[in-house]
């Protein structure tokens, strides 16, 4: 089983916040793949769904984020599951806009939602990192992160959002590398060689 958690504040104003990608992304993953309707439960909305024919659920928390472990401890623990069959989809300062990196364990890097998840089942889940970039000045950190999405930037967000939905079989079965590569694939598909024939990394045709 999986358990797969988006981060980020609920209400309406925080829904476009940076802050908000893992929301975002397990919405589209949620709708990408046909789970059920989200209900209210483990202090957050849950939808029932299979990834790679693996049982997942889909947990958005409700807590607000420095709060976010409440959710995700109470159905750690009512599923009795393993770090490893978590997920946790975040924003990420130290990347890029809309770039992602997959991790597993580690620490939180000052990100209230993973601390709070760090108090209730440690550091040893997996992590789906969205970037989000930094402001450039800590003291800002707080109002950047409560910010909208930019419109110059929402293009590329919303193309990276849907990539990670058509992916996501990959992340039931624990896949995680693929699952980054098939991401990566999507938005920076291979340019066809002068003959018309997609081009591979090393510039052999695949």
């Amino acid at each position: 089983m999986l358990l797969l958690v988006g981060l980020g504040n609920p209400g309406p104003k925080h829904a476009r916040n940076r802050h908000n990608v893992g929301f975002l992304a397990v919405d589209a993953i949620a709708g990408r793949h046909g789970f059920g309707p989200f209900r209210s439960r483990f202090h957050g909305l849950a939808a029932d769904g299979r990834l790679g024919g693996v049982k997942t659920v889909a947990l958005k928390p409700l807590t607000f984020m420095n709060r976010s472990g409440d959710a995700v401890g109470d159905a750690f623990r009512y599923y009795k599951l393993a770090p490893a069959d978590v997920l946790v989809i975040h924003d990420e300062l130290d990347l890029a806009p809309a770039k992602l990196r997959m991790k597993a364990g580690g620490g939180h890097a000052g990100h209230n939602g993973l601390r709070s998840v760090h108090e209730h089942m440690g550091p040893d889940y997996r992590r789906m990192r969205i970037g989000i970039g930094h402001p450039g000045d800590k003291n800002k950190v707080m109002a950047y992160v409560l910010s909208d999405i930019p419109k110059a930037d929402r293009a590329e967000f919303e193309a990276l959002i849907e990539a990670i939905a058509e992916a996501a079989d990959d992340l039931g079965s624990g896949r995680d590398s693929a699952f980054a590569s098939r991401v990566a694939l999507r938005l920076h598909p291979p340019k066809p060689d002068a003959a018309g024939a997609p081009r591979g990394p090393s510039g052999d045709g695949l």
